[in-house]
């Protein structure tokens, strides 16, 4: 395989966190089902995924029936799973290369929304290539949700991962697009159809528990201060305010959003509040196609 601007090491260990990704989500999607907490699926994932000696690329994503993204659980959260459309997405890094996939596990007995976002992944994956623009990924995408008589999320895209940045460019869009860029050699991109038998759009909602680093700044509070110190451990990378040393430290976490150093990523909801399935994988562009570095997830892989 020709990966173009990556090197081999690089290579290397996209592939081996698309390995410890695959291995984490598979024990962790056994563990779902009604009665069993949410907190305990995120927090064994996330311990696999530091065991295994890799890093969390962003924390585990726990989304439920109208949930798109975003939705991780809180400190001591005892929300247990039941009869909903559950998606699990996972992000790991080595040495800062990233892999990113997510499952649809369902418990509402709409198993064909499960099927058009994982058979929308599927097309998806068979189009991506050098050269292709990233519109025709997302025709691809839509025409089999379509089929389904489902409609894909238009405002959530697909993306490219690069070193320690789990979302950069190309957006790959879940629908067709006249104009849009290529897709070249060397590139790891991470592609999500999302499925939903609403009309296809997902707004912000209340609740937020996901945070980034976006800025050094300088802060007066004492605890806020210890903070930063605290969130150099997370390289600039997304993380859980139940990841923090106490709870106390989440007065200090509101300081740092309020003087701009910290952003929040509030819950993404379908604008109707009806059911959404993902799929996600994690691939690298070479000269002869692609490489599914999270195989093993879906299905087909």
């Amino acid at each position: 395989m020709s990966s173009g601007s990556l090197d081999e090491t690089a290579v290397d260990s996209y592939r081996e966190a698309g390995e410890i990704l695959a291995e984490t989500m598979t024990e962790a999607r056994e563990m779902i089902e009604p009665g069993v907490t949410q907190l305990e699926v995120a927090e064994y994932a996330e311990d696999m995924i530091r065991e295994a000696g890799a890093g969390l690329a962003f924390p585990v994503n726990i989304s439920v029936d109208e949930e798109a993204s975003h939705a991780t659980p809180a400190r001591d959260d005892d929300t247990e799973f039941g009869d909903e459309m559950i998606c699990l997405d996972i992000g790991v890094h080595v040495d800062g290369y990233i892999a990113d996939a997510a499952v649809t596990v369902d418990f509402t007995g709409n198993d064909e929304l499960v099927e058009a976002s994982e058979q929308a992944l599927e097309a998806a994956v068979e189009a991506a290539g050098p050269g292709v623009e990233v519109g025709k990924i997302g025709a691809e995408i839509e025409s089999v949700i379509d089929g389904y008589g489902y409609t894909p999320i238009y405002n959530l895209t697909g993306h490219g991962v690069e070193r320690y940045d789990a979302h950069t460019g190309p957006s790959v869009p879940n629908r067709a697009v006249d104009r849009s860029v290529e897709l070249e050699v060397g590139q790891a991109i991470a592609i999500e159809p999302f499925a939903t038998d609403g009309r296809g759009k997902v707004g912000e909602g209340s609740t937020e528990e996901i945070y980034e680093q976006v800025a050094d700044g300088s802060v007066r509070d004492r605890r806020a201060r210890q903070l930063l110190e605290e969130l150099s451990q997370f390289d600039d990378l997304p993380f859980a305010a139940r990841w923090l040393d106490n709870s106390r430290s989440e007065m200090a976490l509101r300081r740092l959003k309020m003087a701009d150093v910290v952003k929040g990523y509030p819950v993404l909801k379908e604008d109707d509040g009806r059911l959404i399935s993902q799929a996600e994988h994690t691939l690298l562009i070479t000269d002869d196609g692609c490489e599914v570095t999270t195989a093993g997830i879906h299905g087909f892989d």
